[in-house]
């Protein structure tokens, strides 16, 4: 009898070791299939960056190509923000957009220790009055030290809804970059002295591929002769781009913004920064979202 109980506890000590053997098992087959899904993961994302930085090297030297000359006129109309990139990829896609920073409003012309050019203060509030939005004065901004755009959520007056609205329409750049007529959109020349969004409009549809040469051949063009547009704060050129690379792979969206600018004296192209953003298109300002008022 006491042979019989030794072997049937025999067994269940088997059994049971069999079940621990086998759960630990389990445990590390989970484990295993968890960590190669995690390094699939991983793989993905790091695949994602590396087509949108194949997006961003396309842009930066197609700007290298088209733009040869540093103090060059710079237009919508040429090569370098036509084309796009035929880069095909499997089960994906990828898309690049190249704007000139110096069509957006200078934010850094209101950061004076002095008074704020009038003209520069009068066509800022113009900016925000078309977009809606509670009017900041110039003076609100007149001496901060801004490094980043976004820094202009911590002022006292501009919220999220200020802020969202504004954004696609304003940048951060050196204090003595104007505003490039050539690229600028009919949403900024709006905010020009007697240009209504109609003339502004008009403006766009009828502004040379190649761009206007200088500021007097813009602002003596039939539509806005006798206006009294001021030549201050407008020009013809730019070294400040952004690089928008979007990336589609499968279900997977990757967004990348880079900033680069051009050394004026040696033409040498310099990356200032990168930003994955939310991968969704940005939506470039248009004339339907600026309900700039007439005067």
């Amino acid at each position: 009898m006491m042979r019989r109980d030794q072997q049937g506890i025999a067994l269940i000590t088997v059994l049971l070791v069999m079940s621990l053997a086998l759960l630990i098992t389990a445990g590390m087959l989970r484990s295993q299939r968890l960590s190669l899904h995690s390094n699939a993961q991983q793989l993905h994302q790091l695949q994602l960056r590396q087509l949108g930085f194949a997006g961003e090297a396309w842009a930066r030297q197609r700007l290298r190509e088209h733009l040869p000359d540093p103090k060059g006129v710079v237009a919508a109309g040429q090569s370098w923000a036509k084309e796009q990139p035929d880069m095909p990829i499997d089960n994906g896609r990828i898309e690049v957009e190249i704007e000139d920073l110096a069509g957006r409003f200078n934010v850094a012309a209101l950061l004076t220790k002095g008074p704020v050019d009038k003209v520069v203060a009068q066509r800022w509030l113009q900016l925000q009055t078309g977009l809606k939005v509670p009017l900041l004065d110039a003076s609100a901004l007149q001496g901060l030290s801004l490094s980043d755009i976004s820094q202009l959520r911590q002022v006292e007056g501009v919220d999220a809804l200020w802020f969202s609205r504004m954004q696609p329409w304003i940048a951060l750049l050196d204090k003595g970059t104007a505003l490039n007529i050539n690229t600028a959109s009919a949403g900024l020349l709006a905010t020009l002295e007697g240009v209504t969004p109609d003339m502004a409009r008009r403006l766009v549809a009828q502004r040379p591929q190649q761009g206007y040469a200088d500021i007097e051949d813009f602002t003596f063009t039939p539509m806005l002769r006798g206006l009294g547009v001021h030549a201050s704060g407008l020009g013809t050129q730019s070294r400040w781009f952004r690089i928008t690379t979007h990336v589609r792979l499968g279900q997977s969206r990757l967004r990348l913004e880079s900033d680069v600018a051009r050394h004026l004296k040696t033409g040498e192209w310099h990356l200032l920064q990168r930003r994955f953003l939310a991968p969704t298109h940005t939506v470039n300002p248009s004339d339907e979202q600026l309900a700039l008022s007439h005067r």
